[in-house]
């Protein structure tokens, strides 16, 4: 991630692009209660969709992104509900994220570990998500690997995915990317994520020092058994 992020261009627009994935909200609060006394560090913060419902709750979050125009929407959205004493929130790199303390919670949700284009940079980012983390703490975080019938559907096309908000995706399935553009009214940015199989996320977990507690194929909690999105709960051993 560069010190200019695509995602300030399209700030405004990122709510609404985004207003109908609600589901990983609930789970991800639940995961912050699990923790007990916080505060638990959130990497790719954004606009607070998921940092917000944590804090309403009374859980303080360290909040770290890249892009300082999400970050503005973020203190606003926490000004609104009344909760932005329990955010602090700081830009910075995932991979290098500005946070001194240990906790006991780490989230990275929303696919967000996809903006990382190799293992190498995989790996940096989860172990410099192990080392926020006290012994025994958890890594909760979400990412997906296409379907087929997904690429074939969406390739190449531009498609209305919220009401003035238009969505194109780009798969290359030789390098395992998608380019993503969005636009609407309140702005346009191209990104680019990549994505590995499970087995390797798996891989990843455990070279950067940590142990796979569960993998999930959704936000219900039930066991991955095939299907695009995996949600982990990896855990820093005690002896790390």
């Amino acid at each position: 991630m560069s010190e200019s992020s695509p995602y300030d261009a399209i700030a405004r627009l990122y709510d609404p692009w985004s207003r109908s994935v609600t589901e990983d909200v609930p789970f991800y609060v639940e995961e912050a209660r699990a923790a007990g006394v916080g505060p638990i560090v959130e990497l790719g913060v954004g606009t607070g969709r998921i940092a917000v419902p944590i804090a309403v709750e009374g859980i303080p979050v360290i909040g770290v992104d890249s892009s300082q125009g999400m970050l503005d929407v973020c203190r606003e959205q926490a000004e609104l509900v009344g909760v932005s004493d329990l955010l602090d929130l700081r830009v910075g790199d995932i991979r290098e994220p500005p946070v001194e303390e240990r906790v006991r919670l780490v989230i990275c949700p929303f696919r967000s570990f996809l903006h990382l284009p190799d293992d190498r940079e995989r790996l940096r980012g989860l172990e410099a998500a192990r080392e926020l983390l006290e012994p025994g703490g958890r890594l909760v975080f979400d990412v997906f690997t296409p379907s087929a019938a997904d690429i074939e559907e969406t390739n190449a096309r531009w498609i209305e995915r919220e009401p003035g908000i238009l969505e194109r995706a780009d798969w290359d399935e030789a390098e395992r990317s998608l380019t993503l553009s969005v636009s609407g009214r309140e702005g346009e940015s191209t990104m680019t994520l990549a994505w590995v199989s499970p087995r390797e996320w798996a891989d990843l977990i455990r070279r950067a020092g940590m142990r796979v507690e569960h993998c999930y194929g959704w936000f219900d909690r039930h066991v991955y058994q095939g299907g695009e999105d995996s949600i982990w709960v990896a855990t820093r051993p005690a002896s790390l």
